[in-house]
């Protein structure tokens, strides 16, 4: 199955101020959050990518312009909104610091599983949608592109944890353990047996997630690189 690369657009404006942005419109990426999305280009430049996708929000869609200026065979991104950020209802807009004070938030961070936002959806939900397209996109390449492709989605913080929570086998309860920071690439590789989390939260060199032709002499091994259990012996 292919290997996702998840990005997590650059810092905006309301990582800045400190606010839930959410859906709020308008939300764009301050100058830090330009400079990280510029450099992305640069250090994907080695990976062949077969798709783009993206959420439909703006902060997501100015972080891969640089990327898609440098690559335009790939063409515009398709936007899904089931990877679009976690609907937070009434909680949207909002300062955290402001929000760290309500009965809610100890359960969003000790117990997400529990965790519904008020006139929003709840992180269970949250984790279902982006679970769920993630495994649809990877079939869908997978078709096109072949088992080796590589692909990549620009989304948000907490989707990319539940996703990264789903593919290490976590409960969602501890999901808040996954750090992801702006501008960061989590890398997945979906084998018919089970996913293998190759980067997390990573803002460094990103070559050596290149694909590498097979050599016949080689031993058996994970996507990470690890010989096989028992290798050719």
């Amino acid at each position: 199955m292919p290997t996702l690369l998840l990005v997590r657009h650059g810092r905006s404006t309301a990582n800045t101020a400190g606010i839930l942005a959410g859906w709020t419109p308008g939300v764009d990426l301050d100058d830090t959050g330009r400079a990280q999305a510029a450099a992305l280009a640069g250090r994907l430049a080695g990976i062949p990518l077969a798709q783009a996708v993206s959420s439909p929000l703006e902060r997501c869609r100015q972080t891969l312009e640089p990327l898609l200026a440098a690559r335009p065979e790939l063409g515009p991104p398709a936007e899904d909104e089931r990877l679009g950020e976690c609907h937070y209802g009434e909680w949207t807009g909002r300062p955290l610091a402001e929000l760290a004070q309500e009965p809610l938030w100890r359960t969003v961070q000790d117990h997400a599983a529990a965790a519904a936002f008020p006139g929003g959806e709840s992180l269970r939900e949250l984790s279902h949608r982006t679970v769920g397209a993630v495994r649809e996109w990877n079939a869908k390449i997978a078709a096109e592109h072949g088992e080796d492709a590589v692909w990549l989605a620009c989304s948000h913080g907490d989707v990319i944890k539940a996703v990264v929570a789903d593919a290490l086998g976590l409960h969602l309860d501890h999901f808040q353990r996954i750090s992801v920071e702006p501008c960061s690439v989590t890398a997945i590789r979906y084998t018919p047996q089970r996913p293998f989390v190759l980067r997390m939260g990573d803002t460094g060199d990103l070559s050596s997630l290149a694909p590498k032709p097979p050599t016949a002499s080689a031993a058996p091994t994970t996507p990470a690189g690890d010989a096989v259990v028992g290798g050719t012996a």
